[in-house]
């Protein structure tokens, strides 16, 4: 099938197209470009003057429209994405939360199966699991029951149990966290530094043992700390002066402008990726709500555009969609919309090593395409050119 995108302004990771077309075949972009041009046997798609931009790709996210990942079934993997395809994601990392071994190996079962099953919202480009080894002093909302340091014999049976696991995040200064990121990085797999109180020289060692991501900078990890009169650079500097690439949770309430804007600064748009960290209170109406699975899960109230702990004392997870994420990048933080568009799009493409085929509007990549307002309120979004929401 032949399909043709026009009559709108074209985003390219360098410049903006306007009054462009697209045209895609067989799930791919097989031309971009400019004007109006004639394309027998298509199907026309009008922009109606809208942005054209590459889907966003979420590499963090646990949960949307009521469901977490965590809940172990297969409705809840598909309703998630569904719901986040409506606000523009195209591609998605379901993420885990700290837990048994017996239900991270549950999880890894389900996605197995609802992956094979997805076809009406965001693909999924496998696995991310959050913990559980991390720095009890930094778990935020993470279950401190389940919170330990990596155990050889515990993570080869989770390696081994499925191929689906594309990222794992844990804290590099506990015993075995260095051997843990290098037999990441001998599978193939990113590992990324979380939930951690480690100093510059820790951070240094992870990063030289194939450490290559800071999860949601920021949030739940040191910075400058002070150790007998003297001073030492945490996790937030070391994310600034190496050469690491960074997420940041963009709903604007997690990271108010001044960091928003110091972030984009110091690193740019080309190492700095946006995520939501969304749980399942994304796209539902604000009160109570529990984070992680039903079964066992952590109660929360979502207020204020928020997941927060009960007695308000921290955030308990981000509620955000993706479409908010770009906005408050333009709004808040002085970002220009080609920029804030490869933070949501190219970047977390090339993290995840699959920039031969998404997070980019180029010929021969995926028809992973988002049509928005000026607003960046969304209207349609296309996944392998199939068009999984229009508003």
């Amino acid at each position: 099938m032949r399909q043709k995108l026009t009559n709108g302004t074209i985003l390219t990771p360098f410049r903006s197209i306007k009054n462009g077309t697209i045209i895609v075949e067989n799930g791919q972009i097989v031309g971009i470009h400019e004007g109006n041009i004639e394309v027998p046997d298509a199907t026309e798609i009008d922009a109606k003057g809208q942005y054209v931009a590459p889907g966003f790709i979420d590499i963090h996210v646990h949960g949307g429209g009521g469901f977490d990942f965590m809940d172990g079934t297969e409705e809840a993997f598909l309703t998630i994405a569904k719901l986040h395809a409506q606000y523009g994601t195209t591609s998605l990392v379901p993420t885990t939360l700290t837990a048994e071994k017996e239900d991270l190996l549950h999880t890894l079962d389900v996605y197995e199966k609802a992956n094979l099953q997805n076809a009406n919202g965001a693909n999924f480009l496998g696995i991310h699991l959050e913990g559980p080894y991390f720095a009890l002093s930094q778990r935020g909302a993470q279950d401190p029951r389940y919170i330990r340091n990596p155990d050889p014999a515990e993570y080869e049976e989770i390696l081994s149990h499925s191929s689906s696991i594309v990222r794992w995040s844990a804290a590099p200064e506990l015993e075995g966290a260095i051997a843990f990121g290098q037999r990441l990085r001998q599978k193939g797999i990113l590992a990324a530094i979380a939930h951690t109180d480690a100093f510059y020289d820790d951070v240094l060692a992870a990063y030289e043992n194939g450490y290559s991501l800071v999860t949601h900078l920021y949030s739940a990890m040191s910075g400058v700390t002070r150790k007998n009169a003297f001073r030492y650079a945490g996790v937030i500097e070391s994310a600034f002066l190496l050469d690491l690439d960074v997420e940041i949770i963009g709903d604007g309430i997690h990271l108010p402008a001044p960091l928003l804007k110091l972030i984009y600064k110091i690193k740019g748009a080309d190492r700095t990726a946006l995520i939501t960290d969304a749980m399942r209170g994304a796209g539902m109406p604000e009160g109570e709500s529990t984070l992680g699975s039903l079964k066992n899960g952590l109660k929360v109230i979502i207020e204020d555009g928020v997941a927060k702990m009960p007695d308000r004392t921290s955030f308990a997870g981000s509620v955000a969609t993706f479409d908010r994420l770009v906005r408050n990048m333009v709004n808040m933080a002085d970002v220009s919309l080609l920029e804030a568009v490869r933070m949501a799009s190219t970047t977390p493409a090339r993290i995840m090593g699959v920039e031969h085929r998404k997070g980019s509007l180029a010929k021969g990549k995926d028809a992973d395409i988002v049509f928005f307002d000026k607003d960046i309120k969304v209207s349609m979004t296309m996944v392998g050119g199939k068009v999984v929401y229009s508003k």
